[in-house]
């Protein structure tokens, strides 16, 4: 009787594994991934060894950027890699088209990022001016 084994379960693998493998799977290094996570590569490295995990806001980067659900990251459940018997290898063409959609998704959460601080700042100018 054979027994299939789901790559990225729980009980298979870490939030470290899962983080590890869809970096690799994207093609990037720790150096890359933390670059454009905008964390140190130390902070990656203890996230990769299960030493640490990320915030939400940085872990929702993180999914985006690796074309992973957030639910994957943590639990193997969800949008994620198939198991490594299972993939087929993707053209050049095709593996370009996906690292610039990563790359704009990471784009469009950082800026969004960015428009909820000057968001706040800007409240908190108009609060401060309506006190005068």
């Amino acid at each position: 009787m054979e027994t299939q084994t789901d790559w990225y379960s729980p009980e298979a693998a870490t939030f470290g594994d899962r983080v590890a493998a869809a970096r690799e799977s994207a093609g990037m290094t720790q150096g890359v991934l933390a670059k454009r996570l905008g964390v140190r590569l130390a902070t990656l490295r203890s996230w990769e060894d299960d030493r640490s995990e990320p915030r939400a806001n940085r872990l929702s980067m993180l999914a985006g950027l690796l074309n992973v659900s957030m639910m994957w990251m943590i639990n193997g459940e969800g949008e994620g890699l198939s198991d490594p018997d299972q993939v087929e290898p993707a053209s050049g063409d095709m593996q370009a088209v996906l690292t610039e959609m990563r790359q704009l998704r990471s784009q469009m959460t950082a800026n969004a990022e960015a428009m909820g601080r000057l968001e706040k700042r800007l409240r908190t100018l108009m609060e401060t001016t309506h006190d005068v």
